[in-house]
């Protein structure tokens, strides 16, 4: 089995909880449009990552479910709002939420299923106990905290900054910690490694493993956004251009453009979404074709999805040897080799 499998052999569960906190009660419109995120089903990475990182060290399937449940209902109510922020046109194959029912109500939305993400970590806390139960809440509150920082580093150079000149790798890197390695990678294996009741050295080398393993990710998804058939993808093609979003693969390409190609980029940038043109963004892919910038991200997110490997390979002796363990493996080779 790998990580896919495991993940799909699980997402039932993991669906029936969260619509167990979204019932269909009056207003039914807004339970409907609270809901909608939810039905059309994320890829159930994150917590795919929480129920296999528990299982492997030894949690019990049943203290899994609910957490796991919370970390995707966060995912949700997340997407919600970064859509609106972002002014983005699909969301897992269809119309983003605020396009269809208007940003008021895709912010209420998200407001709603926030909520029930807090009630069902309170009563996981009734489930597993305090101690257990109070550790993953304050896991939950660190690691969505980090998060909306990084949101913030990256709302603000897409509104604020506009400008490929003022940015560089280091900036990009501080807002994939955030968004992306913490939420997406280790900070799922942290929490499920707390419902095995693990202690804080665990919690220190699934950062280890997971940090560059998020940058893998976070590249390849940058790729994907160029590259992807949209219906595969779920998200419209150059939406991260569009968007005036940082990714490797622009900062390559401009750091190797002429200055009039820099010139014409950052003029490019400085344009709201809606003023950006299918010419514009025609120019910006261009100019990553020519400077191979494409290649060269998928070369750098190969190699931190192998220093995730080799992370992991150094605790050979410490991590569990199990039937998780390879499926462990597995998920962290899909980082870097994902094709959506």
């Amino acid at each position: 089995m790998d990580f896919r499998q495991y993940v799909a052999s699980h997402s039932e569960e993991i669906y029936s909880k969260i619509m167990g906190y979204l019932p269909m009660r009056e207003p039914t419109e807004h339970y409907k449009i609270v809901r909608e995120y939810s039905e059309r089903r994320g890829s159930y990475r994150r917590p795919g990552l929480l129920m296999l990182t528990g299982q492997m060290f030894g949690a019990k399937i049943e203290n899994l479910i609910l957490p796991a449940a919370a970390m995707q209902l966060s995912e949700d109510w997340i997407l919600m709002h970064d859509d609106i922020e972002d002014d983005s046109e699909l969301r897992r194959g269809k119309p983003a939420l605020h396009k269809i029912y208007g940003t008021p109500l895709a912010i209420n939305a998200g407001d709603a299923a926030h909520i029930a993400m807090w009630k069902m970590l309170k009563d996981n806390t009734d489930a597993v106990g305090i101690e257990i139960g109070d550790k993953l809440f304050e896991k939950f509150y660190d690691m969505l905290l980090y998060t909306v920082e990084g949101q913030y580093i990256e709302t603000n150079f897409i509104y604020n900054t506009r400008s490929l000149a003022d940015a560089n790798e280091n900036l990009y890197l501080r807002i994939v910690a955030s968004k992306t390695c913490y939420y997406t990678l280790y900070g799922p294996m942290q929490l499920g490694s707390i419902v095995a009741g693990q202690r804080d050295e665990v919690q220190s080398i699934l950062k280890e493993i997971g940090s560059p393993s998020g940058v893998a990710f976070q590249i390849m998804d940058d790729v994907l956004d160029m590259t992807a058939d949209e219906k595969v993808f779920g998200k419209k093609r150059y939406g991260d251009l569009y968007e005036g979003k940082l990714t490797m693969i622009m900062l390559h390409a401009y750091q190797h453009s002429t200055a009039a190609e820099k010139k014409k980029a950052d003029s490019i940038y400085k344009k709201d979404r809606s003023e950006k043109t299918p010419e514009d963004i025609a120019f910006l892919s261009g100019l990553a074709d020519k400077y191979g910038s494409i290649d060269y991200a998928k070369a750098q997110a190969e190699k931190y999805g192998k220093l995730a490997i080799k992370a992991l390979k150094k605790y050979d002796g410490f991590m569990p040897d199990n039937a998780y363990t390879e499926i462990f493996l597995s998920a962290l080779e899909e980082m870097y080799k994902r094709h959506k």
